[in-house]
């Protein structure tokens, strides 16, 4: 008789040193169930699954207590390996991916597909030949099945975040044998349609039997897809219920810990406003071209006045992305842009953050953090190199002031409720969300007159992601700072801008208001001006 849960994890618990980040929680899914896993950043959702997986890190620092079935037997998972062999896979938040091998490399790595030759015919099968022609075959297969039009051919190295989202899936999807597949935030770095078709695919896999734990912070995502949902907080279990028991606002509340309408979970709203003509231009980019993979960058001109809140918008692989990796020479670009009346020197990442602008990356890991690095490190990294801040001299030699360093990184870990131990912690150890706000802080560190925000939300919970966008709201009412803010997060972009670019095919198609009909957003990001009073624009 088949058991009735494909896994339990009874009354888990995980320390580290004296600091209990589990507490007894316990999970139970069904196979064929789309089951949610919800919690704030720091809630524990990343330690129940590492220790799901067998992750180094949980057997580095003691183990846990408690235990996991699988199928109802009692298991131990000794590692991410042994986890794949019984069934379990992963799509991970951050990229588990090999950026100098292909998409189909990825897609079939360690389950490679081999062909006799004269050597193996001699001497054995551990000299066989790949055979790239089915590798390349069920690595289409995968990619069509989740709707991706790419060739299996391309490296990874340079995809933009979404693409790699979506290779992490198709890589999981070819696997043979899968009971269990876990989806840590899997539509964070997609367009709203993509997260649609995602939810499709999701589902699809449900219906043969395969169950799926969905970490996300998307609630509205929760009430469409998920069958049963399982709530954290602070490292304990909250509720585990059906998704029909309940609705976005009492998960909220169960996931934050307070009650409230349904209008305290929106987004931070921000009233747009008009400049004056005589405003002065804090950016004037003309005719820029980014050679970054995967964006398409080539004609895009926009001004943006000093003081303004800029939002640029867009399809995934549009060009949205690659205007501030450009502008800030994390990739050639070539154009005209000026800030502030002076030149920018393009292709001069240092000379751009000397200028006053700084910038938040949308990939944090691989941009924007040094992850065996402490928080404070990471936030002071770059006022440090380029400012010359939080040094003193010592016998004529520059040293780093630590006890200025230790105040500054406690006071951002406070404003932006960095959830740590302490500023010395690894900023690896961090869960998504807090590594973006170590992120922000090294960005804010800089003192910046112009902050480029790209994805400033991507993997953050709905708590984090309303104090993200009032402190933006913040830094540009109370000290003037002009930004540049790039989503796929279309509502995020009209809650706090004052106008919107819409970037397709690599141009900005058009600058809109924030009240802009949804039908001219629409039209837009397909590419096509709408027609406004009477006029026809090309």
């Amino acid at each position: 008789m088949a058991a009735e849960y494909i896994l339990e994890m009874k009354d888990i618990t995980k320390r580290y040193g004296e600091n209990t980040v589990l507490s007894n929680v316990s999970l139970k899914i069904r196979p064929g169930e789309i089951h949610a896993l919800l919690g704030e950043n720091g809630a524990g959702k990343s330690t129940l699954m590492n220790v799901l997986f067998g992750m180094p890190v949980i057997h580095a620092t003691g183990g846990f207590a408690g235990e996991v079935l699988i199928d109802g037997e009692k298991t131990v998972i000794a590692s991410p390996h042994d986890a794949m062999l019984k069934g379990i896979g992963m799509v991970h938040q951050e990229f588990m991916l090999l950026p100098g091998f292909t998409i189909t490399e990825n897609i079939k790595l360690n389950r490679e597909i081999t062909k006799p030759n004269i050597m193996s015919r001699v001497f054995g099968s551990s000299l066989e030949s790949l055979n790239m022609k089915e590798m390349s075959m069920d690595a289409r297969t995968a990619l069509d099945s989740v709707g991706m039009n790419i060739s299996e051919h391309t490296l990874v190295q340079g995809l933009p975040v979404g693409y790699m989202q979506f290779v992490e899936i198709a890589r999981e999807i070819d696997k043979k044998g899968v009971k269990l597949l876990v989806f840590d935030e899997p539509t964070a770095v997609l367009t709203e349609s993509e997260a649609a078709q995602l939810l499709t695919v999701m589902k699809d896999i449900a219906s043969r039997g395969i169950a799926i734990i969905f970490i996300t912070h998307r609630l509205d995502e929760v009430i469409e897809a998920a069958d049963g949902i399982t709530i954290l907080r602070d490292g304990q279990l909250v509720t585990s219920c059906r998704t029909s028991e309940t609705n976005a606002v009492q998960l909220a509340e169960m996931m934050i810990g307070r009650s409230g309408e349904a209008g305290e979970f929106s987004l931070v709203t921000a009233e747009p406003r008009e400049f004056k003509a005589d405003t002065p231009i804090a950016m004037k980019v003309e005719n820029l071209s980014v050679a970054m993979p995967g964006e398409v960058v080539k004609d895009v001109s926009f001004d943006v006045r000093e003081g303004e809140i800029f939002g640029i918008g867009g399809l995934a692989g549009q060009g949205k992305i690659g205007v501030p990796n450009g502008i800030m020479g994390v990739y050639e670009a070539k154009g005209h842009v000026e800030f502030f009346g002076t030149e920018v020197t393009l292709n001069d990442a240092r000379g751009a953050l000397a200028s006053g602008m700084a910038m938040v990356s949308e990939d944090r890991r691989g941009v924007g953090l040094l992850l065996d690095d402490s928080i404070e490190n990471n936030i002071v990294f770059n006022a440090m190199q380029i400012n010359g801040d939080f040094t003193k001299k010592i016998l004529g030699m520059t040293q780093k002031d630590t006890k200025e360093i230790r105040q500054h990184a406690e006071d951002m870990i406070k404003e932006l409720d960095i959830r740590c131990f302490s500023p010395t912690q690894h900023t690896r150890t961090l869960s998504g969300g807090n590594q973006q706000k170590v992120c922000i802080a090294r960005a804010l560190t800089m003192h910046p007159k112009l902050l480029f925000v790209s994805e400033p939300t991507r993997g953050i919970d709905i708590g984090a992601k309303k104090l993200v966008l009032e402190t933006l709201v913040k830094l540009n009412r109370e000290l003037g700072m002009t930004i540049i803010m790039i989503s796929s997060e279309l509502m995020e972009l009209r809650s706090i801008c004052d106008r919107i670019a819409i970037v397709s095919e690599g141009k900005v198609v058009d600058i809109l208001p924030v009240n802009s009909s949804d039908a001219d957003f629409g039209l837009a990001m397909s590419g096509i001006k709408p027609e406004r009073g009477g006029e026809t624009h090309e």
